[in-house]
């Protein structure tokens, strides 16, 4: 403030034609200016930096000994807003960290019995009942006890819609509570909550300093010394020391130190934005270069959330509801992908869970503790056996498993076996579309790394299009395969369960999908992907090169604007005054150039179908896609059935097509279709699909006609070839184009790209569909072309 009064009181004063008076004020501001510089100088030398605000220093002292005390007074002031400027920017680079680091929990509210006290967040412990009251911030994990709850989750997400919790569903800290007041029985310590593990990555994110930003602070000093060699030269060869000094007015390299950091930051806070963490702008810089990607499968490619298809009981003394009770009261306290699974499975089924006690998790294993006072142990089957023989029947179910390559998990109680469960885990939705993605960006290879059994990986990496899969590797040798894969350039490894920190450590970028709480795949990675959605990994790389190329231009736009100036000033065509204020305003455009980063660029904003189409389409497929196999079903048990049987098998399957499928094909094409077209615009862009349509249809008539010619008393063999070849095909392009419905739809969701709070995406009003109540579980794409839909196999810690 000091520098500015003194060029402004001296502009008065030269109005009022006190010359003098106004010459001392300008003096006296550059001086102030000039200790300011110099104290900065010598701090940086104490700390051993190497600084470049001598430019600044020279140029300042060069006014005031020849005198041109209007310029040494507008290069302090210069310098001063320059600095207001730079925090200004700074501040709005990061204020997505900012706003999460602001928010973070002070207090939580403990219920004990009738009273609710208040307590500091550091003092909750695991197993306290705590009140959530409407409008606060969760303060923990936990599950949640009582009425359903109502939680936004867009400060963390970006996801604008509130999201209800069932009693039971497991709630991460962090997210607002946007309905009534509910329960919370908390499952980790504010140390150990997701919050937590996002204000830890976030100060990290903070600290860091990006390999750019550092390249840009040694071409600042090379830019220095081009500078002096520069003022000395027009100095020497005019014998003018006004343009030498012009010349070091206009030589400040704040284009380089301010807009190469600003622009790094601004891409880390807009990641932030989206649900993406990244740790620095390392990390960002990184990912802005990378080549090769490797990723895990379970709860990475696939959904990670999967649901309990069946529970085996080994004892007759026990029987498969307590083997699920037991599982999922040990599992409710896990961040592993599958224990939600046994958990929701249990609820389904209204169990009576109990918290367990002394549970211990064993990455790449499984889980042990006690429950009701029973030593249980959950997991892989060597984990549950204890090295001890597996009983005949838990062998035999495991090598119908493995034959099947389902996922299994066993459970023992009091060192015996008792039972297992079989789960099926959907790919994600997301994956095709972010993979595709990923290629279009720069990514050259893809490369699939998992623990599960050769025939599941390769299914999933068939189907997705990965170009390698690599099978049945521990954490040992996950890291083998990224060491391996960095040889051929930088590489980045996705992964979200424990087996995979030591993958994401050794990795140059690792990414863990979810920050559940402080886990060590988040505390390993560089990147954490807040929402569990494997879309916002592509978000990121795009982010990352967008910001790192907008780092460069503005870079290059402000010293190059410098350069010329500098040009102008030595031939005498800029005197040092008007040096100043020019030089400010290149500064100003080099930040503002910077700040774009922020900001998503042109084709952000992606179109989108309306909320209620969305939620109604999701409705349908999740009824309509676990019938597609009746399809498949009929065909392949009409020749072992009686002619009856095999009659009343096509009646029904012909009921299923004329009254559900059809109906909703039609209805597709002639509604939806109309919408998503005009949104994606062009001629005709689902032509293809409409033409599958036509194709389904086909097979239905003749479905229908050779039903219609029939013999009342059933097929006959000639009869069963011709069904079996229509429902074959029919059942193959149902799947496909289901499974392409699904991935479209996902696309054009509003769920799936919303931008921040308060900005919905693009509509479709005018489609004449209606509201329906939104589904249970989000749709499965591709799940239609899964052939082991019955299971499979899981990460290493539960594989059987």
């Amino acid at each position: 403030m000091s520098t500015l009064s003194g060029l402004v009181g001296g502009a008065a004063a030269h109005a009022e034609g006190h010359a003098r008076l106004g010459d001392m004020l300008w003096a006296a501001g550059a001086l102030i200016a000039l200790a300011l510089v110099g104290s900065r100088i010598l701090a940086d030398v104490l700390k051993k930096r190497a600084g470049v605000d001598v430019i600044a220093l020279l140029a300042i002292g060069g006014a005031l000994l020849l005198r041109e005390y209007l310029a040494g007074a507008l290069i302090g002031a210069m310098m001063a807003t320059g600095s207001a400027l730079e925090g200004y920017a700074a501040a709005r680079a990061r204020r997505e960290l900012s706003a999460l680091l602001a928010r973070a929990p002070r207090v939580a509210h403990r219920r004990e019995g009738a009273d609710v006290t208040t307590l500091p967040i550091g003092a909750v412990t695991r197993g306290d009942l705590l009140l959530v009251k409407a409008g606060e911030i969760v303060p923990v994990d936990g599950v949640v006890v009582g009425p359903e709850a109502l939680l936004d989750e867009s400060a963390l997400t970006g996801e604008p819609r509130p999201m209800g919790k069932a009693p039971g569903d497991r709630v991460g800290s962090g997210t607002t509570n946007a309905g009534a007041a509910f329960e919370l029985r908390a499952v980790a310590s504010a140390d150990e909550s997701t919050y937590a593990g996002i204000v830890r990555l976030i100060e990290q994110a903070s600290a860091s300093k990006a390999p750019l930003a550092r390249l840009a602070d040694r071409h600042a000093l090379a830019f220095a010394a081009l500078s002096l060699a520069m003022a000395a030269a027009a100095w020497g060869l005019t014998g003018d020391a006004g343009r030498g000094l012009a010349v070091l007015v206009v030589a400040t390299p704040c284009p380089l130190l301010l807009a190469v950091p600003i622009a790094i930051v601004g891409g880390v806070s807009r990641s932030a934005r989206r649900g993406i963490v990244v740790k620095g702008g390392a990390a960002l810089e990184a990912l802005a270069r990378a080549e090769i990607l490797l990723l895990d499968k379970t709860g990475t490619l696939t959904f990670g959330g999967p649901r309990v298809t069946g529970v085996t009981c080994f004892r007759s003394i026990e029987d498969d509801t307590e083997v699920l009770r037991l599982a999922a009261s040990l599992e409710q306290i896990s961040s592993h992908p599958l224990s939600a699974a046994l958990v929701h499975a249990a609820r389904e089924r209204r169990l009576e869970l109990s918290f367990p006690e002394g549970a211990r998790e064993a990455a790449g294993a499984g889980m042990t503790g006690r429950v009701d006072g029973r030593a249980v142990r959950v997991g892989s089957a060597e984990w549950a056996a204890q090295g001890a023989p597996l009983p005949e029947d838990a062998r035999a179910f495991r090598r119908r498993a493995s034959r099947a390559g389902a996922m299994t998990v066993f459970v023992a109680v009091d060192s015996s076996v008792i039972g297992a469960l079989t789960l099926d885990d959907p790919i994600r939705p997301d994956a095709p579309r972010t993979l595709r993605a990923l290629r279009r960006v720069g990514i050259r290879r893809v490369v699939m790394v998992t623990g599960d059994h050769p025939l599941v990986a390769e299914t999933v990496g068939a189907t997705l299009g990965v170009d390698r899969v690599l099978a049945q590797r521990s954490p040992e040798e996950k890291v083998a395969a990224v060491r391996e894969a960095r040889a051929e350039g930088l590489t980045v490894m996705i992964g979200d369960g424990i087996n995979d920190a030591p993958a994401l450590a050794a990795a140059d970028v690792g990414v863990a999908m979810g920050a559940r709480g402080a886990t060590s795949s988040a505390e390993a990675a560089d990147v954490v992907l807040v929402v569990d959605r494997l879309d916002r990994f592509a978000e990121a790389v795009t982010i990352a090169r967008r910001a790192r190329a907008i780092a460069a231009q503005s870079a290059i736009l402000g010293m190059g604007l410098s350069l010329f100036a500098m040009g102008a000033a030595a031939f005498g065509f800029l005197p040092a005054a008007a040096g100043a204020l020019l030089q400010e305003a290149i500064d100003v455009a080099a930040i503002l150039s910077a700040l774009r980063a922020q900001g998503g660029g042109r084709g952000a904003r992606r179109p989108a179908l309306g909320e209620a189409m969305s939620r109604r389409l999701e409705l349908e497929h999740d009824q309509l896609i676990p019938m597609l196999d009746r399809v498949r079903v009929v065909a392949e048990r009409i020749d072992h059935l009686a002619r009856e049987a095999a009659r009343a098998e096509l009646d029904a399957l012909d009921r299923f097509l004329r009254e559900r499928l059809l109906p909703h094909e039609r209805a597709d094409d002639a509604e939806v279709y109309p919408v998503i077209s005009r949104l994606l615009g062009g001629e005709d862009p689902l032509a293809p699909m409409s033409a599958t349509h036509r194709e389904i249809f086909r097979l239905i008539r003749l479905y229908e006609q050779l039903l219609g010619e029939l013999d009342p008393r059933g097929p006959t063999a000639a009869d069963v070839q011709d069904f079996q070849r229509i429902l074959y095909g029919l059942h193959a392009v149902l799947r496909l184009h289901f499974a392409q419905e699904e991935e479209l739809y996902a696309s054009l969701s509003e769920r799936y790209h919303a931008e921040a709070p308060g900005q919905p995406a693009m509509s479709s009003e005018k489609a004449p569909l209606q509201p329906a109540p939104a589904p249970e579980t989000a749709p499965r794409a591709l799940r239609v072309l899964d052939p082991l839909r019955q299971g499979r196999s899981p990460s290493p810690r539960r594989q059987g």
